[in-house]
Formats: structure tokens, C-alpha cells, sequence
């Protein structure tokens, strides 16, 4: 009994703890969260970037 069994005892508890469905609704909640926030950073980070020429198009496009 090597590191080859301890990695494989590991391998199978991960996949059974994965399978359950117990458990998962916090993790599944946190990981949605997480993808909302940078999503919302990257919008953020783009409009900083861009909001200020975006602005000057419109304007320029109304004759303004």
C-alpha cells in the first residue's frame, strides 16, 4: 500500500462526495455569485474604457 493507493482512495471519494447531491447548493450558490461579480466587473471595467468615446460617437452621430 503506496502513494498509488492513497491517491486512488482519494480519487474515489472525490467522486463520490461529487455525485451526492447534498451539499452542492452552497458551492453552486457561491461559484454563481462569484461569476455575477466579475461579470459585473468586466462590464464595469469596459464602460470605464469605453463609456467616455461611446459618448462622443453618439454624440457625433447626432450632431451634437
Amino acid at each position: 500500500m503506496g502513494p498509488k493507493w492513497w491517491w486512488m482512495s482519494l480519487v474515489a471519494w472525490v467522486r463520490s462526495a461529487a455525485s451526492g447531491e447534498e451539499g452542492m447548493t452552497t458551492a453552486e450558490l457561491l461559484g454563481n455569485a462569484a461569476l455575477g461579480i466579475a461579470a459585473l466587473v468586466a462590464i464595469w471595467a469596459v464602460l470605464q474604457a469605453l463609456g467616455l468615446d461611446i459618448v462622443n460617437w453618439i454624440r457625433g452621430q447626432l450632431g451634437v
